[in-house]
């Protein structure tokens, strides 16, 4: 019998899906503020939200013992708090039927010997990477249950990141599947393209930051900052070493978030030039064309979101649209690498 047909790749592909869904609720769940409505954890009981007013009284009055209804939704409703739990709940609720969805098929193509080795070498670093994922979402809302009503921008970027990069893996992992042949490659070329990746990278980061440290909302101006300041003064005077400024104030954050926009912009644009000056394959071609025209889309988010301060749907849209450009600097290195 083949192994790793089509049914393995629709499966790796179905995967990656699930985890772009996960992201987009996730960015829904930050920027509405209902990360922390679910204060508890229960890995089976928890799938079924309350289903009767005693039940919803219950998971309102736990939600009532932390900091985030003391200190900023107190007097809150019944019905608003019902608000921002349904956009917690399903987002846990995703990522329970992304772990079933990974590992039954996976048992199954293991009993049925349709995975070579190296692909079930590669699903179980995605099991450990899914896994540990669901282990940070948990770890991130704890850093809100204590003194602050809100998540550790660090702990959020890593949970944000981490979905990422194993939407990345899974995708990568499906495309050795869907492009087994070999080719010559320009190592020059590939490693331009890696380097323009990790760039990419850490502007999600950034973009996490922003999101976790609520910084999308001041300097909402474009292209300069308040006060029509390329760098403005309290970029550097909100935190103390000034360094922490980049990695923990909000201007500070802002800042580099904006800034390594452009960077990412050059260096795409560097790519297409690199590439469309030599012989490439179709597929290759598409890929070039894919980033060039996505970083212009996701540029266009960015400033529309700074702009008007951040609503839900830009928000969102800001985040997909880093999604789908991750997914294209995937193909292209993929397309180049291999």
């Amino acid at each position: 019998m083949k192994k790793d047909n089509k049914a393995v790749i629709y499966w790796l592909l179905i995967g990656c899906a699930l985890i772009f869904v996960m992201v987009i609720v996730g960015g829904i769940t930050r920027l509405t503020h209902s990360g922390l409505s679910i204060s508890n954890y229960k890995l089976i009981s928890g799938t079924i939200p309350p289903m009767n007013e005693v039940e919803w009284n219950e998971a309102f009055d736990l939600y009532k013992q932390y900091p985030e209804y003391q200190k900023l939704n107190y007097g809150m409703s019944l019905e608003e708090f019902k608000d921002i739990y349904f956009w917690e709940w399903i987002h846990r609720v995703i990522g329970r039927f992304i772990g079933l969805v990974f590992i039954i098929p996976f048992v199954y193509f293991l009993i049925k010997k349709r995975l070579s080795k190296s692909t079930i070498k590669k699903s179980i670093i995605l099991l450990i990477m899914g896994g540990f994922q669901g282990f940070l979402g948990w770890y991130m809302v704890k850093s809100g249950l204590v003194d602050r009503p809100d998540v550790s921008h660090y702990r959020l970027a890593a949970h944000l990141t981490t979905a990422f990069l194993t939407f990345a893996y899974t995708f990568w992992v499906a495309l050795d599947l869907m492009f087994p042949n070999k080719k010559v490659i320009d190592k020059k070329l590939r490693n331009f393209i890696r380097i323009g990746l990790v760039v990419l990278i850490i502007q999600i980061i950034y973009g996490a930051f922003v999101a976790g440290l609520d910084a999308g909302w001041i300097h909402n101006h474009w292209p300069f900052m308040n006060e029509g300041k390329f760098m403005h003064e309290t970029v550097y005077i909100e935190q103390d070493p000034i360094y922490l400024n980049f990695l923990e104030g909000k201007s500070g954050v802002q800042f580099v978030h904006r800034t390594l926009a452009y960077v990412v912009v050059i260096f795409i644009l560097a790519i297409w030039y690199k590439a469309t000056r030599k012989e490439i394959t179709h597929w290759q071609t598409k890929g070039v064309n894919s980033l060039l025209i996505m970083v212009g889309v996701q540029f266009l988010l960015g400033v529309l979101t700074l702009i008007y301060a951040v609503p839900v749907w830009l928000g969102v849209l800001h985040q997909v649209g880093a999604f789908i450009l991750l997914s294209c600097m995937v193909f292209t290195l993929h397309r180049f690498s291999k």
